[in-house]
């Protein structure tokens, strides 16, 4: 190698650095920013979707009871305990963070 050849060398190492980082961070970003936006699509969807089916199932049970409004704030309060619980098992069921070994 003679130091003629040194600012070629360094020129083409410099496109395969710049090649390589835009291959390894920016595509992987566009990626990663891609199914950052469906997977918050289907966040709000099911929230969404949890909303409408709170709402439904309390109606249902208000609709039931007898037409006071004691009945009725007993309605809204199973309500209520129904999604804490809901709530609970769901929490229970979902992911438990990685403990750290060391």
């Amino acid at each position: 190698m003679s130091l003629q050849q040194l600012p070629a060398l360094l020129t083409e190492f410099k496109e395969l650095a710049s090649a390589y980082l835009r291959q390894e961070t920016v595509e992987r970003a566009e990626e990663l920013r891609r199914l950052g936006g469906f997977s918050l699509g289907a966040a709000l969807v099911w929230a969404f979707a949890i909303i409408l089916l709170a709402v439904a199932g309390m109606r249902a049970i208000v609709d039931t009871l007898p037409d006071t409004p004691y009945w009725e704030a007993l309605g809204y309060l199973l309500a209520v305990i129904g999604l804490a619980a809901l709530g609970a098992v769901l929490y229970q069921l979902g992911p438990k963070p990685a403990e750290e070994s060391g």
